[in-house]
Parts: C-alpha cells; structure tokens; sequence
C-alpha cells in the first residue's frame, strides 16, 4: 500500500510518500510545494491544488492522510490554513482517493510517543523510522509522520468507530 501525507499550509504544503508491506515502511518520495508570498489566495490555492496533483500522479498513493486544521490565535490565520487544506482534501477527491485526517495530537503520539514532542523530534524520528541519511525539512516530515500515524492503523477523525457506544446529546457515552 502506498501513503501520501500531507502537511498543509498556505505557504508551504509538506508531502511525503511511502509503502507499507507488512508492517515494512520504506521510504519512496517528500517535499514541499511552496506559493508565492505575493500572489493572491486564489493563485495560492490553485498552486497547492496543481502540486498536489502531480504528486499523485507521479506517486500513485492508495491513501490520502491528511493532518487537520489546528486553531490559531489569529482567526484568519485559521481560514486560511483550513483553505489551503481543502485545496489538499480536493486534489485527493479529484483522484477518487480516501482521505483521512489527524491532529497533529495523533501523528505526534503516533510518530514519537508524546503528543506534545516538538518539531525537531518529529524530524529525528520520522528520519529513524524510514531510515533516512538525514532529517528531512520541517513540512516534510509532518507530512511523512501524517502518513506512518496512517500506516500504523489509523482510521483518522472520520473512521472512528461508535460500534459498541452509545451517543447521547451529541457526545459518546
């Protein structure tokens, strides 16, 4: 099975690509699609779309994972991350793939056992469990721990299972 994740952002899009056979990662492909500072919303948007979709292409994934919106303190900081992740969420929908989505609580825990670890040690671990000569950048490793949070049997915020539970007033009882 093939994983894209992805780390979105409105400035930089964080992409990694791995398989899983068995309970083997191995490594394929990251990177990151970068806008232009200058250029207005629509454009952004449309860069992340395109990138996004040549990397599906070129990387044929089976799975989309993707890391959920996080609140800022700046709401229109929200928005516009929430934007450049449906430019995401589109791409993969566009390639009749299934999308799953993580906090970034979930990856953390997933990747380094703690969900509160910082960047550099989501960098160092997702460098030692792909075995890589190096940490790859920031975006890049969010995106590559989005997709290992996926491989290690994830179902994301939208395969969660109520079998057995309860709801009652909107909550799991």
């Amino acid at each position: 099975m093939r994983i894209l994740g992805i780390d979105p952002g409105l400035r930089v899009t964080g992409f990694g690509l791995l398989s899983k056979d068995g309970q083997r990662l191995a490594y394929l492909t990251s990177g990151c699609i970068r806008t232009d500072d200058k250029a207005d919303l629509p454009a952004r948007l449309k860069t992340i779309l395109e990138g996004l979709q040549q990397v599906i292409a070129d990387g044929e994934p089976e799975h989309i994972a993707v890391e959920q919106v996080f609140v800022n303190v700046n709401p229109q900081s929200t928005l516009r991350l929430g934007q450049a992740r449906g430019a995401a969420i589109c791409a993969a929908v566009i390639a009749g793939l299934a999308v799953y989505e993580y906090t970034a609580l979930q990856v953390k825990q997933a990747v380094v056992g703690n969900g509160h670890a910082r960047k550099e040690q989501v960098q160092e671990m997702v460098k030692r469990l792909l075995r890589l000569p190096a940490a790859p950048s920031p975006d890049a490793a969010d995106a590559l721990a989005c997709a290992i949070c996926h491989a290690h049997g994830g179902l994301g915020l939208g395969g969660f299972s109520t079998a057995g539970l309860r709801l009652r007033e909107g909550r799991l009882g």
